[in-house]
């Protein structure tokens, strides 16, 4: 099975306490027990950025606890941790855009919401993640006028990675609650 994820920010207490966290651990450990609820070894889980940041333990830490063949899209705030560990150890792959096909569904995953991606036009979609929980940002009521377009972000997902199905329902969810077109 395929899950989405993005914004994780393992290890970042600023982030932890925007959250309503006690702690910067507990904030990690709920994650980690959520995506590990969710996810098998043999599942793909493909992350659009900002995995860990600011973090004082280990990245190889975060990694090793967390389940299945993780393929990362880099963020803003990887860059840190990823000098400091092996990735092929971690991650089938690791670039900036990552671009796939799942039962005939062509999709891209990046950390910027993008206007345009490969296929667009031919109905693939893009799955991003950056802007968390926000609609404060000048382009946001734009960003959720554009067809096939879905926040991977924690965030707006119950802390939890999601599956293709998950992720386009929550985003209908949100669209419709604030006035926008549905995304498909």
């Amino acid at each position: 099975m395929d899950f989405f994820i993005a914004d994780t920010h393992f290890g970042h207490a600023k982030v932890a306490a925007k959250r309503k966290f006690r702690s910067v651990e507990a904030m990690d450990e709920a994650l980690i027990a959520a995506w590990n609820a969710r996810v098998g070894e043999a599942d793909d889980v493909f992350i659009a950025g900002d995995l860990i940041c600011r973090n004082d333990r280990p990245a190889e830490e975060y990694l090793r606890r967390l389940r299945g063949r993780k393929h990362l899209a880099v963020g803003n705030h990887d860059r840190v941790w990823m000098r400091t560990v092996r990735l092929a150890d971690f991650f089938r792959e690791v670039a900036f855009t990552i671009e796939g096909v799942r039962d005939g569904v062509f999709f891209t995953v990046n950390h910027y919401p993008m206007l345009d991606w490969y296929r667009r036009r031919h109905g693939a979609l893009m799955i991003y993640g950056h802007i968390h929980d926000s609609d404060a940002e000048p382009y946001c009521p734009f960003l959720r006028t554009i067809p096939r377009a879905y926040n991977a972000g924690v965030d707006v997902n119950d802390f939890r990675p999601v599956t293709l199905r998950e992720l386009i329902a929550n985003t209908a969810r949100r669209r419709q609650a604030a006035g926008g077109p549905s995304p498909r």
